[in-house]
């Protein structure tokens, strides 16, 4: 009993240790841009502003020089908002690159910016809505926020930018956008990427926006799906029609 008495002490005394980690770093700002793709994955740029503490700037600038530290790592040091905020439930990100940024000195403390990217697969999903037109439907599954009352809202100072690929134009957006401002709601014309500030419920969360596919891309789309079905044999078939194409051509010319 004594020993386990002992025990406990210890751990008690653990605890308060573990929390004034993360004490000695506050989280300014965290700004999440997602940047859709045709393909259906998204390129994410994460920066996190953080405040460090003057006893722990050293600790800071110690891990930062660090080799092999990984996110999980730094997670111990920072606190746990640090993670990636687009994440795919039946799969992993990829390609991620987490760069700490130097510590500056800022007021009775030092600031520091923490910028992490990575890729995300099945980020939209899509459908053909006429020829040559697709209309994507963002996934709301894929935040990885705070979880209110209400449902999934986003952090607090956070912000959450998404833009849409070249060539695409924005059909619908709930909720309304804080950027641009409320004017242009409903008309997205020349609009290429929108964003919402801390707070904001995400759990009716809906995005969509719509690509014209160009003459031009819908042919060689067409071309490579008969390729992958038929292989070699595609060219000999298009071949074929080529010379078909011009032997009708002389001899319309010699009607």
């Amino acid at each position: 009993m004594r020993r386990a008495s002992i025990f406990l002490m210890l751990l008690a005394l653990l605890v308060p240790i573990t929390s004034l980690s993360y004490a000695s770093y506050q989280v300014a700002n965290i700004s999440v841009n997602v940047a859709l793709n045709q393909n259906l994955s998204a390129r994410v740029n994460e920066s996190m502003q953080v405040i460090i503490s003057n006893q722990s700037v050293k600790q800071y600038s110690t891990s930062r020089s660090a080799i092999n530290l990984t996110l999980s790592g730094w997670q111990q040091i920072v606190g746990p908002m640090l993670v990636p905020h687009i994440i795919n439930p039946s799969g992993s990100i990829y390609g991620l690159n987490f760069l700490p940024g130097p510590a500056i000195p800022s007021g009775n403390g030092y600031m520091a910016n923490i910028i992490m990217t990575y890729y995300v697969s099945n980020v939209t999903t899509v459908n053909q809505i006429s020829p040559r037109v697709y209309q994507y439907k963002f996934n709301s599954k894929v935040f990885n926020f705070e979880h209110g009352v209400s449902g999934e809202i986003l952090s607090p100072n956070t912000t959450l930018t998404i833009s849409v690929p070249s060539g695409a134009y924005i059909k619908t957006v709930y909720p309304l956008q804080d950027t641009p401002p409320y004017t242009f709601a409903g008309n997205y014309k020349n609009i290429t990427s929108v964003s919402w500030s801390s707070g904001e419920p995400l759990s009716k969360f809906t995005f969509e926006f719509v690509v014209k596919q160009p003459i031009r891309e819908e042919v060689e789309n067409f071309f490579l799906s008969v390729y992958k079905r038929l292989g070699i044999y595609s060219y000999i078939i298009i071949v074929l029609i080529i010379l078909t194409f011009v032997l009708y051509s002389y001899y319309r010319a010699g009607r």
